[in-house]
């Protein structure tokens, strides 16, 4: 288990994969942690060394007082990358961890060879949906949890997915019961606030786009938002909601494999 000791606590983290090898970071989306990418990392680490993280709020990370912004989120992967002693590398992050890369592309494109967003928007939802849930999470605190993870499995993954697939849909929803209310409601506050909509044409690293064609939380007109904003991106959907890395399993690492492998 390794942390990076940022100013007010601690970042949990992994590292996998061949040392000479390009660097992959894996940033998880609201609510999971790193553990959302384990059946992405066989092939990942084929051709990448994977660093994967607990954004702020989640996991073993540390839990500060919110609300958190997406500039703070994507400090603290340049200060893991720093602490690492990696100068450049690749990025793919889903959902909330769109938006981190979305700021990374914004403001730190120099640090970054490739980009990944996946079933994100530059912006998410409105403060009409994420107010009452963060006042619910403050209020009910651990209870609130799991009737989140409870709602999850319906917006994260298709019913058919679910049905065929009970274990594996459960192990990444309990992620979300076992989130600090604190931390998750920080981090709503983050995704509440983000907007890069007039940003994203200043985005000039390579970018991959992929969205489900399933998703209700962030559908693949926000995917498509993103591509026509960002300077020769590329785009691919997938037969998935939410989690699309996990309902499209090989397809989704394939693909993701074959656009950083891009010359």
């Amino acid at each position: 288990m390794a942390f990076v000791q940022l100013a007010e606590g601690e970042l949990h983290y992994q590292l996998e994969g061949p040392a000479d090898a390009p660097v992959l970071v894996l940033s998880n989306s609201l609510g999971t942690d790193l553990h959302m990418w384990d059946i992405q990392i066989p092939a990942f680490t084929e051709h990448f060394r994977v660093l994967r993280f607990d954004t702020r709020g989640h996991g073993q990370s540390l839990v500060t007082e919110g609300p958190y912004s997406i500039e703070q989120l994507g400090a603290d992967v340049l200060a893991l990358l720093d602490a690492l002693d990696i100068q450049k590398a690749h990025f793919c992050g889903l959902s909330m961890g769109g938006l981190i890369g979305q700021w990374l592309g914004i403001h730190a494109g120099e640090r970054l060879q490739r980009l990944v967003v996946c079933n994100t928007a530059a912006k998410i939802g409105t403060p009409e949906v994420w107010n009452p849930r963060i006042e619910m999470v403050l209020r009910d605190g651990a209870a609130a949890m799991v009737a989140l993870r409870d709602a999850s499995i319906a917006r994260w993954f298709t019913a058919d997915f679910a049905a065929a697939n009970p274990h594996q849909a459960k192990q990444i929803t309990d992620m979300l019961a076992a989130t600090s209310p604190g931390g998750y409601a920080a981090n709503c506050g983050a995704v509440r606030d983000a907007d890069f909509r007039e940003q994203l044409s200043s985005i000039k690293v390579p970018t991959l786009v992929i969205a489900g064609t399933e998703d209700a939380v962030t559908p693949p007109a926000g995917g498509h938002f993103i591509q026509s904003h960002v300077q020769g991106a590329e785009y691919a959907e997938f037969y998935a909601a939410h989690l699309s890395n996990v309902q499209a399993g090989a397809a989704f690492s394939d693909r993701v494999i074959k656009f950083l492998l891009s010359r």
